[in-house]
């Protein structure tokens, strides 16, 4: 399975997911340029976290007109896996591949430490190595991370399966306390209609492995591989 990890100026945590693929898990991956404006021979594309820009205007608005990114929504419409990291997932918001936006943590701080999510749906491409009510210990690393969208959009990712992972505590309970940006329903992670799409705020790349004190960020990895294995 061939992987692109897209590069924006501002991106920093390219390289722990180059890692988290190549080195982890003997995926065949490389970066791609923020002004290449092809992503053809790709299997999946992860927008990683950072700061692109220097996220002036707001996260993700500048990085949204990169090249690059037209392909990547041709990419995405026609089905092919796309995963949205921290800021990758505020990118996908502002391109419209995702619905809602991002807005500063309810405690106006930035937010960096580990902490627990439950999978809500176990049969999307990044969630198959999960089990549904599965409870994930991850990072989380950022400042606008409070997922908005008006109610009727909340309903229908609730309705349709499109809430991949809530906030919670460590023993799966979704609680206020457990919610470290204010989000919306506790959404930590959404996929758009077809499954292929997924933006979420936690790092997956850095607890991919062991010696990073978790290895569950691998499953997300692992559950793209084991769909595209099946063809």
């Amino acid at each position: 399975m061939k992987w692109g990890v897209v590069v924006f100026p501002g991106s920093n945590c390219d390289r722990d997911t180059l890692w988290a693929l190549g080195d982890e898990l003997a995926q065949d991956a490389s970066f791609i340029w923020h002004q290449e404006k092809s992503v053809e021979g790709y299997d999946a594309i992860v927008l990683p976290g950072g700061f692109s820009y220097g996220d002036y205007l707001r996260t993700g608005a500048i990085a949204r007109f990169s090249p690059v990114m037209e392909a990547v929504e041709k990419f995405a419409q026609r089905g092919g896996l796309v995963l949205g990291i921290c800021n990758g997932f505020q990118i996908l918001l502002e391109a419209g591949l995702l619905p809602g936006a991002m807005l500063r943590n309810s405690s106006l701080q930035f937010r960096c430490h580990f902490l627990h999510i439950r999978v809500e749906n176990e049969k999307t491409p990044f969630t198959l190595a999960c089990n549904k009510g599965e409870v994930l210990r991850v990072p989380i690393a950022h400042n606008e991370g409070n997922y908005y969208a008006d109610d009727a959009t909340i309903k229908s990712l609730a309705d349709n399966g499109r809430i991949v992972f809530r906030y919670c505590d460590e023993h799966g309970a979704v609680t206020p306390e457990a919610n470290p940006n204010g989000s919306m329903d506790s959404i930590a992670g959404i996929c758009n209609k077809a499954g292929n799409v997924l933006g979420m705020m936690p790092h997956p790349e850095r607890c991919s492995e062991a010696v990073l004190s978790s290895s569950d960020g691998a499953k997300v990895f692992r559950s793209a591989i084991k769909f595209w294995e099946r063809g």
